[in-house]
């Protein structure tokens, strides 16, 4: 199948390319974004479907109202005559009577006309990984804070609707697969208030040592995924402090305020590389306790690297951000023993690991 995305550079488009290179690897996956527009036509030419991300949120009341229109209506005349599905990303503010809500609903309704196979997905508020503050979401802003150490400028408590990006980006592939007129994710209920006493707690707990704060449900995961990325990579690696006597030495590895996960030791040859993959949501620690290693890494569907040069006479901890496809490779004339940690116990009907080399 070969699938357009369209804002594709965007927070929601980053996240549903991710997700469609980790579980349909087998689709053609054609990124449009702003530069790309003037030539859409040729862009979908081909295409068995069209993923509609892209959108105006931030503008003049004119352009929120014209501007979400005029995209769809862009989109329709670059597939006329063309047989394609399409999933828009609409929002639950659709029709509530702003230039935005408005704009979005008028949107809907020239594509809903335009397609025969079309599924308007009104999303609630998204977060998640690499969302930028102060634009894609209070969520971002907040986790930005948080791993600063201050106080939100504004923390006006309400109750919220929130989604993770991957979520949705779930529901937009979903309704490629099985079309339905209207998708409305529920999400999560929560409150604003709520959101920041979660993010502040978790960044006191694991970004002075390392700790992993207790993660006894979804959403807590998500939030701590959403903290970590806006930390990294300044928050890696982390210095484990060795305990010596005349015994030997001991290091603490992993300390966790909640369930304890799973740990498992491995050996490496010089020369040879391990890992090679990426995770949508499990957490991951390596801690090189032996020999000298290099672990590096690179932002899922994009060039973004980073490189942790690691040995075992100084040991500290790397933890692998959601979404960053990493690998470790001995460096050494030496085998390399390295410590991994995940925060859920290993299941091959669900091993949320997806293959993907770091350097492509």
């Amino acid at each position: 199948m070969r699938v357009v995305v369209t804002g594709a550079q965007g927070f929601l488009g980053w996240h549903t390319r991710v997700r469609l290179r980790a579980l349909r690897p087998d689709w053609e996956v054609v990124a449009v974004d702003r530069a790309e527009w003037g030539d859409l036509a040729s862009y979908v030419a081909g295409a068995d479907a069209v993923l509609h991300l892209a959108g105006v949120n931030r503008d003049s009341d004119d352009e929120l109202l014209c501007g979400n229109v005029a995209l769809a209506t862009d989109l329709v005349a670059a597939t006329a005559g063309r047989d394609v599905v399409v999933a828009y990303a609409d929002s639950v503010q659709a029709g509530n009577g702003t230039p935005y809500g408005t704009g979005k609903q008028r949107a809907a309704e020239v594509l809903r006309a335009a397609y025969g196979r079309f599924t308007d997905v009104r999303l609630p508020n998204l977060f998640g990984e690499h969302g930028r503050p102060g634009y894609n979401s209070f969520v971002a802003t907040f986790a930005h804070d948080a791993v600063a150490g201050r106080r939100p400028a504004r923390l006006a408590d309400r109750p919220i609707r929130l989604l993770h990006a991957q979520q949705a980006a779930q529901v937009l592939i979903d309704a490629v697969e099985s079309p339905a007129d209207q998708v409305s994710p529920a999400g999560t209920e929560t409150t604003v208030a709520d959101v920041w006493a979660t993010l502040e707690r978790q960044a006191a707990t694991y970004l002075p040592s390392g700790d992993l704060p207790d993660l006894d449900d979804d959403l807590g995961l998500d939030l701590f995924n959403t903290l970590r990325a806006a930390a990294w990579p300044a928050s890696a690696p982390i210095r484990l402090v060795p305990r010596a006597d005349d015994r030997g030495r001991l290091v603490e590895t992993v300390r966790c305020h909640g369930p304890g996960g799973q740990t498992f030791v491995s050996t490496t040859r010089p020369g040879v590389t391990r890992g090679e993959h990426f995770h949508l949501r499990k957490i991951e620690r390596f801690v090189v306790l032996a020999g000298e290693a290099e672990i590096s890494l690179r932002r899922a569907v994009t060039d973004e690297t980073v490189t942790f040069r690691v040995s075992g006479d100084e040991p500290v901890a790397v933890d692998m951000p959601t979404l960053w496809t990493h690998n470790l490779t001995a460096t050494g004339t030496e085998p390399v023993t390295t410590l991994f940690w995940t925060n859920e116990l290993f299941d091959p009907e669900r091993p949320d690991t997806y293959a993907d080399p770091v350097r492509r």
